[in-house]
């Protein structure tokens, strides 16, 4: 009996072993159906699966997993695994989120499905991994499955090494997980049963596969940007064009490849020289490169467009990101190549081969993509109602929020949405109010974006379901239930009014407002408007506006009386781009985003530039009569002309005349200061002639493109009402377009803010010596207005503490940064170059060297008073400390001295015997 127990025993423990060391998908889920038939388990019973799984398996390497797992399962958010016993859950796609969210959900108690379209796990790219994420697979038992798990300084793995770790412990875990399944659509509940009849279920492909007949509570979206479920609008953020590329080079774990080092991240700014000889070399120019070495060797770069023109990667330059990168403008042999020069190069040709491992399409693993542009779902849940059945449908992973791939964002945000999922549906099983729990969820979900590895709480042995446990500043209840009414769908609103058919597209400028116009839409408007205009040819966005023609004829289309376009000449194009800046300022509200002069430079205008500045006049002119036809209209009277400004204009913006004026205003203005906008009047810019042309930075050019306008245009309101209106904008902006140091115009994207102030970077100096300041180093004078760094400032402090038997004057600092001190108050007044000026210069350097002299005694004096009360407060404050010291000392001296007298005294007596021995007859 003993004999055939411990062959059982064995047995299972091999079984086992063969589960944790498959490499696939397929042989995990074969060795698992394997293990499960030869230990009798009952893979229906999701509650007591791994009980059965643990008392079966009981060999030393599986003990070590279950203590782990054990130990997580203990956290008191999960109630012993009975959270969520009734609730029933379906994961859609198989990747590290959904999984992941699926293993919380088993520990929650629920029923989990998990379906995946494939059957294989074939993405070679590489994750980088957060401490908190390392934390967190490690505590799963990471290493008992992979061995290699973050070993030493590395943090890092495969996605596909990840997800086949993940899939092992949502198995152990009781999760159901079905591959080669394809989600179709959700199937609402038939009519006319009520609660008893069937609910909700999903319909995949095959039709006839058993997840069909299942009925759900939960649905979860974990099937990547492109998902499948309806009810979410996403929104598209875009940068200006930064491409990357990523390649996987086949791994043979030869000695040679292991001795090749990893490259963390080498940025251009930081290695020069490397890209440098990169580019004289290879002719591949680079902005950063980054080396992982896992179950492949991963690089990922990011290549620079003109680089990858010449060298042929990219046939035809394109101005739509869309059509630069599709796959008929891309040379794939070519694509190859700088690859894998740009890897030999920076290994220093140390591996001994590069051969491209193969992706799931059976092609060469190498991508490239613009990373700049992200998807983001603009909320994170919702609840669908539908003949007395609810359901909770909700995103993870980049179904909710797109990566960006640098900071290495994915895993680590898409882990902590997974959390925060689970936390949703534990209050959804419990029978927390729908629109609270919507409520929370999207409050949470505000914090997702602004997480870094930096900002969230470091006690990763804490973390758990519960977002206050990870959240150092978590404030849940800033989104309020009605603000998620729209997401509580019932059953007065069918599935066919959310359906789309595609993600929606909704471009995000710099200021975070919405618009439609894309590129090539915008060109083709442009083209439309300008067409027929002498010398105006508008082919792009960039160079075909730098004569500034193009931009004094788009405005003669709409405003004729406004510009004589005869008269302009073509070779003056600072002078038609300024005339064109100032007359749209002028008369349209449309702030200029550079001057004429930087129009004219030989790199021509920028594009993001262009876009934002050419889509002001889109926005105003697109549904006037005149871009409808593309013929002139004269009569545009001054009221019509606010009107189209108006319809331009986002609805918030205009305020309405109510009882309830006051509380909107307040309302709009901190909406419009989380969108990064200002609202300006048109007497707060000063003329763009008065600026110091030569001076703008490029930076300062994009800035003006983020000021929205603001127009007072209520009909009944009298002109008492919009004269308060226009001061109390514009006392609350007085600082957003003026430096405080030299009182110019200072644009957004280049200011820096400080104690209330604004002010250009260049300008941010001390008072006195007049250097450079940085924001956090600096001091600040708030009776004064002033600005130093902390030295003089603390030598302010002291001289204004002292001011008896100090030189009239004395430590007080001069209105200018070029001056040091001023010797006396009656040599102050007059200015450089008079005779005045001339003595006081004189005498500066003897009165200076005059007041270091008779200072030096009492700068000594203030320091022994200083030493002698810091001795004392130290006394004090450790004083029992030396009473002990005091009376140790006192019996000890005493004691010393007696001793060493009788060390002395026995001392003499050897030496006296050494001299005069004793004979002894």
């Amino acid at each position: 009996m003993g004999e055939k127990e411990d062959e059982r025993t064995s047995q299972a423990g091999q079984l086992f072993e063969n589960f944790v060391q498959a490499t696939t998908c397929k042989g995990t889920l074969q060795a698992f159906s394997i293990l499960c038939r030869q230990l009798e388990l009952n893979l229906s019973d999701h509650r007591g699966f791994y009980s059965s799984l643990k008392a079966a398996v009981t060999y030393w390497k599986a003990k070590g997993l279950w203590g782990k797992l054990d130990k997580r399962a203990s956290h008191k958010e999960y109630s012993k695994g009975k959270a969520c016993t009734d609730t029933r859950c379906l994961i859609i796609g198989g990747g590290p989120c959904g999984f992941r969210t699926a293993i919380e959900l088993a520990l929650l108690g629920a029923k989990v499905v998990v379906i995946e379209k494939r059957d294989t796990f074939s993405r070679n790219n590489v994750l980088h991994l957060w401490p908190y994420t390392i934390h967190d697979l490690r505590n799963l038992g990471a290493k008992k499955f992979y061995g290699k798990f973050c070993a030493g300084s590395i943090d890092h793995i495969s996605i596909r090494q990840l997800q086949l770790m993940l899939l092992k412990i949502a198995l152990i875990v009781g999760v159901e997980v079905h591959v080669n399944v394809e989600f179709v659509k959700l199937l609402e509940p038939p009519e006319g049963q009520g609660t008893d009849g069937p609910g909700w279920r999903a319909e995949v492909r095959p039709a006839d596969h058993q997840i069909s007949d299942y009925e759900f509570d939960v649905i979860i979206g974990a099937d990547g940007r492109r998902s499948t479920l309806d009810g979410f609008k996403r929104k598209e953020f875009r940068g200006k064009l930064a491409i990357a590329i990523t390649a996987n080079f086949v791994n043979r774990n030869t000695t040679a490849e292991a001795k090749v080092e990893e490259i963390s991240g080498v940025a251009f700014i930081f290695n020069q020289k490397f890209f440098l000889e990169l580019k004289e070399e290879t002719g591949i120019d680079l902005e950063n490169i980054v080396y992982y070495k896992d179950n492949t060797h991963y690089f990922v770069m990011t290549a620079k467009k003109q680089s990858l023109l010449d060298k042929g990667v990219i046939i035809n330059d394109y101005i739509e990101t869309e059509r630069l990168l599709a796959s008929d403008n891309v040379n794939q042999e070519a694509l190859l190549s700088y690859a894998r020069e740009a890897a030999d190069f920076g290994t220093n040709y140390q591996l001994p081969s590069l051969d491209y491992a193969i992706n799931h399409y059976g092609q060469s693993d190498v991508a490239m993509f613009d990373f700049t542009c992200m998807y983001a779902s603009e909320n994170a849940a919702l609840v669908r109602e539908k003949n007395s059945h609810q359901m909770l449908v909700a995103l993870v992973g980049d179904s909710l929020l797109e990566p960006f791939w640098p900071m290495g964002t994915g895993c680590a945000r898409g882990f902590l949405a997974a959390f925060d999922t689970a936390w949703m549906i534990k209050g959804w099983a419990q029978g927390k109010e729908p629109l609270d729990l919507l409520s929370e969820r999207e409050s949470i979900y505000r914090l997702l974006p602004q997480t870094t590895a930096e900002n969230i709480s470091k006690n990763f042995e804490q973390y758990t379901i519960d977002p206050a446990t990870r959240y150092p500043n978590l404030n849940s209840t800033c989104v309020r239930p009605h603000q998620v009414r729209h997401l509580y769908i019932n059953g007065e609103q069918g599935l066919s009014s959310l359906e789309r058919s595609g993600p929606t597209r909704t471009s995000v400028n710099i200021s975070r407002r919405e618009s439609e116009v894309r590129p090539s839409r915008l060109l083709l408007w442009c083209q439309k408007q300008t067409q027929g205009y002498r010398g105006v040819d508008v082919t792009d966005l960039t160079t075909s506006w730098r004569s500034g023609l193009a931009l004094c004829a788009l405005i003669h289309s709409q405003r004729p009386d406004l510009i004589d376009f005869d008269s302009l000449n073509e070779a003056g194009c600072a002078k038609n781009n300024q005339l064109a800046f100032d007359v749209a300022e002028r008369e349209f509200g449309i702030q200029p985003v550079t001057t004429g002069k930087e129009m004219n430079a030989e790199r021509g205008p920028d594009k993001l530039i262009m876009v934002l500045y050419l889509s002001k006049f889109y926005e105003m002119f697109r549904n006037s009569p005149q871009s409808i036809t593309g013929r002139p209209f004269h009569t545009v009277t001054t009221n019509s002309l606010y009107s189209s400004i108006n319809q331009a204009l986002p609805r918030k913006r205009i305020p309405k005349v109510d009882k309830k004026l006051e509380d909107n205003d307040n309302k709009k203005r901190k909406k419009a200061s989380s969108h990064l906008e200002e609202l300006m009047p048109n007497q707060s810019a000063p003329p763009v002639g008065e600026r110091e042309e030569q001076k703008e930075n490029k930076v300062r050019s994009m800035a003006t493109q983020l000021l929205a306008r603001f127009e007072e245009n209520a009909p009944s309101c009298g002109v008492r009402r919009q004269t308060s209106m226009r001061k109390e904008f514009t006392q609350g902006l007085g600082g957003s377009d003026t430096c405080h140091f030299c009182k110019k115009r200072v644009y957004i994207m280049e200011r820096l803010s400080a104690e209330g102030y604004f002010f250009h970077r260049e300008c941010f100096r001390c008072n006195i010596c007049g250097c450079t300041l940085r924001l956090g180093g600096h001091a600040f004078d708030s009776n004064q207005g002033t600005f130093y760094c902390k030295l003089h400032f603390s030598q302010r402090k002291i001289s204004s503490r002292h001011p008896r038997g100090e030189i009239n004057g004395v430590g007080r600092p001069s209105s200018s940064a070029s001056s040091d001190y001023t010797a006396t108050d009656g040599l102050r007044g007059p200015s450089s170059g008079t005779l005045t000026s001339l003595i006081r210069k004189s005498l500066h350097w003897p009165l200076h060297v005059g007041r270091a002299l008779f200072g030096t005694p009492r700068q000594l004096a203030r320091w022994m008073y200083k030493a002698a009360r810091a001795v004392a407060l130290h006394i004090r404050e450790r004083q029992e400390d030396y009473v002990f010291l005091y009376e140790l000392l006192s019996l000890g001296v005493p004691f010393i001295y007696v001793l060493a007298g009788t060390r002395l005294a026995c001392m003499g007596q050897v030496i006296w015997l050494l001299r005069f021995p004793l004979h002894i007859p």
